[in-house]
């Protein structure tokens, strides 16, 4: 079980891994989704390379077990507990479990329901282990539509084949970047709320090179995988080729008063593996979902042409910022920082808007990241994976903050709302947007771990004093009232209505 953690965390599968690959030669050169994939690319390479999380954001685990009858499921139990244990404390996954009253971290990854374990019995004389790790961006853009509804851009969606076609591809929409596009999709038709979503997520086990053997379902399936992509979201959001990798669509029966299409989301970095474990020994006979060509993303002689041709466009910043250096930045700069910078996510923002920072904020730089990090024996801190997370979540807070502040620039991924585009034009403030999952990438862009503040939060949610060097980022919404996110799902939205008449009948 610990096996299986460690390569489910560090390892994405040879299905995924080919998909990725089938985005990046869409892409047009030169632009910025073609440049988030070669991070992406480079941050898998590096991950497989340290045997380390490819995102910071290792999830909520989930299994999916199948045993012969007669083996003992609490043996199973325990054994992924302990493993589960065991990979947080050497920073394989990240201390993810917080208790839903109190917020406080239990710091190992256990908890009341966590790690989700689901069990089934079967005839077979093995053990079939599957596991997700299914980060937060991604889990929050899941979506479950009750039919009939009225869809935005597509008109009425009714209880049919049809009506089905049209919320999935309303849900690639809506997610826009802040799932850490381009992803993959699960749906689950029918059912009720609770099993639809379980049904949804369930698609996720499936390989993506599988065939469904329902003709209706892997037409739908094949449709949305086309025509989503144009839609021109992109990848991280950014507009683009790739907007969808992978779409699995699975049907139970419903009662007649519901009808449900529950949608479950994932991110790029698409972590998903499975072992057959013997019963008798406990040994792996077999790895899941590792079948085919292998990926290992060697940078390309014309991904360096092309870095090389844009590193005289990136714009250095060092932190402190001035108010004059934020108001020269436009929507598509790319930026590299250097000096410190200060990481802040949901409880941190909580904590500002009522309290003084514990260090001056004043032209500095707050990162949206709930970092991987291991003590040594010596008592350093070091960071093992340190991507953005979802920066939507901190819409409440951000602007007021960054005025409180004086902060110059926040770091996230998936963009923000009006509010925050308002006090940037107001205040003098910038967003940047950082690719999702990259975590590895980001990390080596981090020299030293200078201090920590308000560690009560538990380490994902700690503020951590970073010291950066060439950290890459994007402007996706400037100090002149200009926001990238908010273009693209306008051009995204005129182009879902295109696929308003109706298709399946």
């Amino acid at each position: 079980m610990y096996k299986l953690v460690v390569e489910t965390s560090t390892k994405l599968p040879k299905d995924v891994r080919r998909a990725v690959k089938a985005a990046k030669e869409k892409e047009n050169a030169g632009t910025s989704a073609a440049m988030s994939l070669a991070t992406i690319t480079n941050n898998i390479k590096m991950a497989d390379d340290q045997v380390s999380p490819i995102c910071q954001d290792t999830g909520l685990p989930t299994f999916k077990i199948k045993t012969p009858v007669g083996v003992n499921q609490l043996e199973i139990k325990e054994a992924i507990k302990n493993a589960i244990v065991i990979a947080t404390k050497e920073g394989k996954l990240r201390p993810n479990s917080v208790d839903s009253l109190t917020g406080e971290n239990s710091g190992d990854n256990l908890g009341a329901g966590l790690p989700v374990m689901k069990f089934d019995q079967w005839e077979k004389d093995y053990i079939d282990v599957r596991l997700i790790l299914k980060g937060g961006g991604c889990e929050n853009k899941n979506i479950q539509y009750s039919l009939p509804c009225e869809l935005e851009g597509l008109g009425r969606a009714g209880r049919d084949l049809d009506g089905i076609r049209k919320c999935i591809m309303h849900s690639v929409y809506q997610a826009q970047g802040q799932g850490c596009s381009a992803g993959f999709i699960g749906v689950g038709i029918g059912g009720d709320r609770s099993s639809g979503y379980d049904l949804a997520k369930e698609q996720l086990f499936r390989s993506l090179d599988d065939v469904n053997p329902n003709d209706d379902l892997r037409a739908l399936e094949e449709y949305v995988l086309e025509n989503a992509n144009k839609l021109g979201i992109g990848t991280m959001g950014f507009g683009g080729e790739a907007t969808l990798l992978g779409c699995k669509v699975g049907v139970m029966n419903r009662i007649p008063a519901s009808f449900y299409v529950s949608v479950a989301y994932n991110c790029w970095a698409f972590r998903r593996l499975g072992v057959s474990v013997d019963p008798v020994s406990g040994e792996i006979n077999e790895w899941m979902y590792q079948d085919g060509e292998f990926i290992d993303f060697e940078e390309t002689q014309a991904e360096k042409e092309t870095a090389a041709a844009r590193a005289n466009d990136v714009i250095t910043l060092q932190a402190p910022i001035s108010e004059e250096q934020i108001r020269e930045l436009k929507v598509g700069d790319v930026v590299q920082i250097n000096g410190m910078m200060y990481t802040g996510r949901d409880a941190i923002h909580k904590y500002l808007s009522d309290h003084d920072s514990p260090v001056d904020l004043n032209g500095q730089v707050i990162y949206h990241c709930g970092p991987v990090m291991l003590k040594d024996k010596d008592g350093v801190w070091h960071v093992k994976a340190a991507g953005p997370t979802t920066s939507i979540r901190e819409e409440p807070y951000q602007g007021d903050i960054m005025k409180k502040f004086g902060i110059r620039a926040v770091i996230g991924k998936g963009g923000m709302g009006p509010r925050t585009l308002a006090a940037l034009k107001e205040h003098g403030g910038v967003y940047l947007n950082a690719i999702g999952g990259a975590a590895q990438y980001y990390a080596d862009c981090i020299k030293g771990v200078e201090g920590v503040d308000l560690m009560q939060f538990g380490i994902p949610e700690a503020m951590w004093h970073l010291r950066v060097e060439g950290f890459t980022a994007v402007v996706t919404m400037d100090s002149h009232g200009n926001s990238l996110h908010a273009d693209v799902d306008k051009s995204s939205l005129e182009k879902l209505a295109q696929f308003k008449d109706k298709v399946f009948s």
